[in-house]
């Protein structure tokens, strides 16, 4: 037996040696030290041996064990590394080269007014507040004292979602000044910004998806000064010391007296154009202090208080911040255009 253990590791040394590789040395180690390998095969005949012989052939089998073992190690080490070095001759990286430049997204242009238009009216004390997409009709139109028969409550206007006319596409985000009138004791300072939507034709400046901010103020004392105030402070800081604007009386029934805003058309400078239709003036937003009767159906007491509202289409407050001409431009994606910004 001493002889076969001599054998084996003289082979099994030899093998080693010559393994080229780490799957190759892999087999050699299961041959050779495996639990069905060559080394077990050997050591299960040590029940025929004499038992004086049985200690001197178990020590010789240990030691062989550990030097087949050793040698694997060492050609192991041997492999990889040489593997390593070929990997890094392979896979080397020339840092002189250019790389490869990454494209980084940017900010929509309505995102950007959008923000700067946050930041001016943060920086007035008002808070942010937002509320659903899809709200109760009782939220966008009898709670704001459109009585039933108007036209904006008509189908052909509104986008409805039940027979029952409960629940619909919010025309203006005006519910969430409901939602906040509702749940909080005044003084009150939000603007809410958001999608909203109503069945316009798509044309310029029209599209039947679109985004507004509107603001609430609501505290003991506020006149028509303190929304005049507001809203040029805003068009002001939004395109410049100079910006004309004109307040133009109109009617909305959730506000009394009421108005609408127009910034002179940065196309034609008031000339008159395809852009402001000829007038040389561009609806802006529309505004007026809070009639008494939304007051009351928000539990807030109008010989109490007084306060004004406003809703500007931030498309429209896009195109004129970046001289955009289109509407349609700000939702096509197209890069040609975006890429300007």
């Amino acid at each position: 037996m001493k002889e076969q253990l001599h054998a084996l590791q003289s082979e099994a040394l030899g093998l080693i040696a010559e393994a080229g590789d780490i799957p190759t040395l892999e087999g050699l180690r299961v041959r050779f030290l495996g639990k069905k390998g060559e080394l077990t095969a050997i050591l299960k005949q040590m029940g025929q041996l004499d038992p004086n012989q049985r200690p001197v052939i178990g020590q010789l089998a240990n030691a062989v064990s550990a030097e087949i073992t050793e040698a694997i190690q060492m050609r192991r080490e041997v492999l990889e590394a040489a593997d390593l070095d070929q990997r890094l001759r392979a896979e080397q990286l020339d840092v002189t080269i250019p790389g490869t430049a990454q494209v980084i997204g940017k900010r929509h242009p309505m995102m950007k007014t959008l923000d700067e238009a946050l930041d001016i009216f943060i920086g007035m004390g008002f808070t942010v507040a937002e509320g659903p997409e899809i709200e109760f009709a009782a939220n966008v139109f009898d709670k704001l004292n459109t009585a039933e028969g108007h036209p904006s409550r008509d189908w052909q206007d509104t986008f409805y979602f039940d027979q029952a006319d409960k629940h619909v596409l919010r025309t203006h985000t005006s519910s969430v000044q409901i939602r906040v009138m509702e749940n909080q004791t005044p003084p009150i300072r939000v603007v809410s910004p958001g999608r909203v939507y109503r069945k316009d034709e798509v044309d310029a400046t029209h599209s039947p998806m679109f985004h507004q901010i509107e603001g609430l103020v609501v505290d003991k004392g506020i006149t028509m000064a303190d929304l005049k105030g507001t809203l040029n402070a805003l068009v002001q800081e939004l395109y410049g010391a100079g910006t004309k604007t004109r307040f133009r009386p109109h009617h909305f029934p959730f506000t009394e007296p009421s108005c609408e805003v127009d910034c002179q058309c940065f196309k034609c400078s008031g000339a008159g154009c395809s852009m402001c239709k000829g007038e040389g003036w561009i609806e802006l937003l529309g505004a007026g202090m809070v009639h008494p009767n939304v007051f009351r159906n928000c539990g807030i007491d109008p010989d109490e208080y007084t306060g004004f509202a406003f809703g500007v289409g931030l498309e429209r407050m896009t195109m004129m911040r970046f001289n955009i001409s289109d509407l349609r431009l700000i939702f096509e994606n197209d890069l040609r255009f975006l890429r300007q910004f």
